[in-house]
């Protein structure tokens, strides 16, 4: 699983996000789901949400 589809998505899965100042070098910030803030089903660069820590990214990974 990607994060590049919401319904895989859920409100407290730990991820691995990449935050908007961390785009050119791809450094993963890992987290608690709080929101989904992409409203589509799809997003090709992985659907943006907000941590339990107020951080905001779009996912990259799904971690067990």
């Amino acid at each position: 699983m990607n994060g590049k589809n919401r319904s895989e998505i859920t409100m407290g899965l730990k991820v691995n996000i990449v935050l908007k100042k961390d785009q050119k070098t791809g450094k993963l910030t890992t987290g608690l789901v709080k929101d989904i803030l992409t409203n589509s089903s799809y997003h090709p660069h992985g659907i943006k949400v907000r941590l339990e820590d107020g951080q905001v990214g779009r996912v990259q990974e799904i971690l067990k």
